[in-house]
Parts: C-alpha cells; sequence; structure tokens
C-alpha cells in the first residue's frame, strides 16, 4: 500500500496570490502547496482522495493514467472543483468509456450533483464527464475495487461535517477540527495517520497544530503526517524542527509505503 500526498495546501494553496511572506517567497518546494487531495495505490489500483481544483495538474504530474475511485471528503470547492477533468479518464481508451466512480456522503452527492449538473442530465451533450455517484453510509464500512474503507466522520465547522477514511494500517483526515471519542476509536491500531493542521493559532474549522498533535497522541500511530497546511505554518524547515519525534510535514509529492 502506498500513499502519494498530491497536495498539502489549503483552499488558497501556498504560495497565497499577492503575498509576499517569506513562505509564499520560499524556493524550497516543500513550501509550496496545491490543494489538499492524495492517491492511494493498493496492487496497482488507485483510489484518489479529493479531486479540487489542481486535479488535472496532479494527475499529469504523478503520471496517472487510470483511477478506480475517487472518495470526496466534503463539499468544498477546494475538494471537489476539479471533477470534470475526470472526462480525460472516461475517453482515454474511447470508444471504450471508463466510468468514473464517486463515493462521498450524502450532503457531498448532493453539491456534486448540483454543481456538475450537467454530467447528470437525461439529454447530456457530447463529452460531458460519465460519473456514478455512491452514497456512503458514515457509520458503515464499503469496498472499492476490493479495498475495504471505513469512514471516520468529523465536524469541519458548525455547518459542515467531513468524512476521513481508515484503510488497513492507514487512516486520513482532513478538513475537520472536531472529532468524537467514538470515531478516534476508530482510529486505533493504525500504523500511520494522515490529519490536517492549518496552522499553530486556532482556527474555527480546522485543526490547529496542537489539536492535531492531541489526536495523533490518542491514536498512538507509529508515523503520523500533517498536511492541509496554510502558509501560516511557516517555512517547512523551521516548522518540521518543532515536532515531536514520529510526526512530519507531509509535501507534495511525498510518498510514504505502508507494507
Amino acid at each position: 500500500m502506498k500513499l502519494t500526498f498530491l497536495g498539502t495546501g489549503t483552499s488558497q494553496g501556498v504560495p497565497v496570490i499577492g503575498c509576499q511572506c517569506e513562505v509564499c517567497r520560499s524556493e524550497d518546494r516543500r513550501d509550496k502547496r496545491l490543494r489538499t487531495a492524495a492517491m492511494l495505490e493498493v496492487e496497482g489500483k488507485r483510489i484518489i482522495i479529493d479531486a479540487g481544483p489542481d486535479f488535472r495538474y496532479q494527475m499529469l504530474r504523478e503520471n496517472v493514467t487510470h483511477i478506480e475511485a475517487i472518495l470526496l471528503t466534503h463539499e468544498h470547492k477546494d475538494h471537489t472543483g476539479g471533477l470534470d477533468d475526470v472526462r480525460a479518464f472516461n475517453f482515454v481508451d474511447y470508444p471504450i468509456i471508463h466510468t468514473t466512480h464517486i463515493y462521498a456522503n450524502e450532503p457531498t452527492i448532493a453539491s456534486i450533483r448540483h454543481d456538475f449538473h450537467y454530467a447528470f442530465a437525461q439529454d447530456k451533450y457530447r463529452g460531458v464527464p460519465e460519473i456514478e455517484l455512491h452514497t456512503i453510509e458514515e457509520s458503515t464500512p464499503f469496498v472499492v475495487s476490493g479495498i475495504e474503507i471505513t469512514p471516520i466522520v468529523g465536524r469541519h465547522s458548525e455547518r459542515f461535517r467531513s468524512t476521513g477514511f481508515r484503510f488497513g494500517e492507514l487512516a486520513y483526515i482532513t478538513d475537520m477540527n472536531h472529532i468524537d471519542a467514538t470515531e478516534i476509536e476508530k482510529l486505533k491500531g493504525v500504523r500511520v495517520l494522515v490529519i490536517n493542521a492549518l496552522r499553530w493559532e486556532p482556527h474555527s474549522s480546522h485543526f490547529s497544530v496542537e489539536e492535531a498533535l492531541q489526536i495523533i497522541n490518542q491514536v498512538s500511530p507509529e508515523r503520523a503526517f500533517l498536511t492541509h497546511m496554510s502558509h501560516r505554518i511557516g517555512l517547512h524547515r523551521e516548522a518540521s524542527a518543532r515536532l515531536p519525534k514520529g510526526v512530519e510535514l507531509a509535501y507534495d509529492g511525498l510518498t510514504i509505503d505502508i507494507n
């Protein structure tokens, strides 16, 4: 099992347009962050987690030629805005059409139907994305291409919730600022935990670094990676030095193997 970080930045990415802070001006590639997304690979099968506005470039950068499915954590545009580009996978072997299967909770599915309504029209015009939507029950594990996935439910804010995913010894969480104790129990036993940490200071809809570390301490994985970081996290080399042993800042293009 292999996880590739396709993007590790916030909704604005890093650098932020117009910003002249030292992080946004950094030449260190680890400080350049596309919108948060990841790719899981298991025995040649690829599952994408989130498809934001940078989805096309992320697929090209990683030389991805096929995917089995896309899992969406929630409905915000920095996690769904690139879904129109699944057309490339749909028609790469035309006239064979490869339908893209998308899995998400009910509010996210409703948002996709609204935002990409043309893909679900009764009289579709030629070349629109070929998408099949699957609503997941957040309390029930599900299977995609033989891979069992356990949903982890958390609160993104008072208005929104986000879904994390456990794949055996790996768990991936982003865009949360609260997880109930019952959901934390579902994370126990993972060897690798990925969790969002927007910045060092508290935030109303994302874990801070300290809050993420509290969750990591409760779960006790062998390794943990922070993702969905803003430019306020600081320079990668300096922020990394502030983290405890076993916890790392993820960066775009980082690949980890979970054997």
